[in-house]
């Protein structure tokens, strides 16, 4: 596969993760490279097993990621480290249209390369971390029809209320997922404003319903 394909398949992938994420009985205690590799394992059988989300069914998708992913995902940390440093800048309205409209795309990504699953498998690395570490890369290959591809997380661990260790950043053959929004946002930003963006994403969703 290529390589823009992984970066949407492992866009997808994180999604799913994060949406398996809300289990309280796991969340205090279990270290990062164990939570990946049961993910792993869960969200791929998950996807082998249901036709619909097989088929990309966008409404199952999205009322899957509403329950699941927002408790589970640092999807704010992951936005405003997309947008840059303009995200101080920004009101809370602003912030909150963002991030309403990153995750809307993210979850069309996931929509339309979930087929793409039922070939693969997931290896997790050993972790290479102590057990003070506040943040770790938990390093993974997936196999599939063609080489291995390298699949990493960016975790951190959070204290109080739903505490533990949280998604925030991803990689796909050494590319991480915030640091490529990034380039794409900044671009938009520096013609059009912050406003522009969230037009251009909101568009961009738009197009991508109409599309199916």
């Amino acid at each position: 596969m290529t390589r823009q394909l992984f970066i949407r398949l492992f866009a997808a992938f994180a999604l799913s993760s994060a949406a398996s994420l809300a289990l309280p009985a796991y969340a205090q205690d279990e270290p990062a490279d164990s939570l990946i590799k049961r993910l792993s394992v869960e969200v791929l059988d998950s996807i082998k097993a249901d036709p619909t989300l097989r088929s990309g069914d966008v409404s199952r998708i999205i009322a899957l990621v509403d329950s699941k992913l927002m408790p589970a995902m640092n999807f704010k940390r992951m936005t405003a480290a997309a947008v840059g440093p303009t995200w101080r800048q920004v009101s809370s309205e602003q912030q909150k249209r963002l991030q309403e409209e990153f995750k809307i795309l993210l979850v069309r990504t996931y929509a339309g390369a979930v087929t793409q699953a039922n070939d693969l498998s997931f290896t997790v690395k050993p972790l290479r971390a102590s057990i003070d570490d506040k943040e770790v890369v938990v390093r993974t290959e997936v196999k599939g029809r063609g080489d291995p591809i390298q699949l990493d997380y960016r975790l951190e661990r959070t204290p109080g209320e739903g505490a533990g260790w949280k998604i925030y950043n991803l990689n796909v053959m050494g590319v991480w997922l915030v640091e490529t929004y990034r380039s794409q946002f900044a671009q938009e930003i520096s013609s059009k404003g912050v406003d522009g963006l969230i037009e251009k994403l909101a568009d961009r969703n738009k197009s991508n319903a109409k599309r199916g």
